[in-house]
């Protein structure tokens, strides 16, 4: 690894576990520890951890922060109740995606927002930008870790380490307390379809929470899980990654994200206008499910043929460790986005069948 690789306050500990370490978004993370199928299997049939501290945090706060986000993200973040989190996008003035990010309502005045490891420092300076002197925005990456416990007896072993129980927190809801002592926000979000929490512990107490979790859910089955169970997980579920199927030049909807665009929401927000006329215009792409038909896997950059012609590109695949089919995402032509359309995907020089499905490939 290079020096120049930031480490998360767990890297020792992914290190005594045997974890392969690769670069990622500018750190140096698991992909591995088991193996990805391992890994994968554990979060949808018991619990797996996951170090997601290389995501960043930006807080509002100040008089009418939540109005300020609300202007610069496409979801009603004034709608929200206190303790309640909602996933949108971020757009530029032309409705290209900047990042796809989670907001956390703590009350008007305190609003935070989780980004992407690789957008970190590009989201700040826009945010900042955009916000002027409405209210206070600061980068508080640094002094979050965040672990994200997934899978279904995820609850149950957050119920052993965090005061005050957080069972009863619904969906995209939130409380603060503490895990193991550890000040921390606790969240029932996740990035793999399944139940579980995203706990936001403060950095120099991520070693001590990591540790209870191990200890306290090796009965439930606990498995410290990677990026590749991570990408595999969220594939199923047909959630985006950005970087591969969404970024600054393809807008929501286009990309199935138009259920976060709140066009006549009270707060206009960056990219509302060009927003609305794309969406009456329509879109010459979309992005699909696609499950091969023959053998064959593809991957990112593969071409989409129709009618033996390119006409799309992979954005992201993989083999489902969950239903053993060939599956990806992809944009083809809007006349092509059908469920039951036939496309091929061109690997290695040859052109293999595939076919558009509805989302997610695995249902919960």
């Amino acid at each position: 690894m290079t020096e120049s690789l930031k480490r998360t306050p767990l890297h020792e500990a992914h290190r005594a576990a045997g974890a392969k370490m690769v670069p990622f978004a500018g750190f140096e993370m698991p992909v591995q520890y088991a193996g990805v199928v391992a890994e994968h299997q554990a979060v949808r049939t018991a619990v797996g951890l996951f170090d997601v501290s290389h995501m960043g945090e930006v807080e509002f706060t100040g008089q009418g922060a939540d109005e300020v986000v609300s202007s610069i993200v496409s979801n009603d973040v004034s709608g929200l109740a206190n303790g309640q989190a909602c996933y949108t996008v971020m757009c530029n003035e032309d409705g290209g995606i900047i990042d796809d990010l989670v907001v956390y309502k703590f009350s008007p005045e305190r609003v935070l927002i989780c980004v992407n490891a690789a957008n970190r420092a590009k989201d700040f300076a826009w945010m900042k930008a955009q916000a002027k002197d409405r209210c206070e925005v600061v980068d508080r990456g640094d002094a979050y870790a965040q672990i994200a416990v997934q899978g279904p007896r995820a609850a149950e072993l957050v119920a052993r380490v965090a005061e005050p129980n957080p069972s009863d927190v619904g969906t995209y809801r939130f409380i603060t307390g503490t895990v193991v002592g550890v000040d921390a926000i606790i969240a029932r979000t996740g990035y793999t379809g399944e139940d579980g929490f995203e706990l936001y512990v403060a950095s120099d107490g991520a070693a001590e929470v990591w540790k209870a979790l191990m200890e306290r859910g090796a009965d439930l089955g606990v498995q410290p899980a990677g990026l590749g169970a991570r990408d595999s997980l969220r594939l199923e579920m047909c959630f985006p990654l950005y970087g591969n199927d969404i970024d600054d030049d393809c807008q929501p909807f286009e990309a199935g994200l138009g259920w976060v665009v709140k066009l006549d929401k009270p707060v206009p927000f960056t990219g509302q206008e060009a927003l609305r006329r794309i969406k009456t215009e329509g879109n010459a792409r979309r992005l699909v499910p696609l499950i091969m038909k023959d053998r064959g896997i593809a991957r990112q950059g593969y071409p989409v043929l129709v009618d033996g012609r390119e006409a799309g590109v992979v954005t992201s695949g993989t083999k489902s460790p969950s239903t053993g089919e060939a599956i990806a995402l992809a944009y083809v032509p809007a006349t092509h986005a059908k469920t039951g359309s036939q496309v091929a995907v061109a690997i290695r020089g040859r052109e293999i069948a595939a076919e558009v499905v509805k989302r997610p490939f695995l249902r919960r």
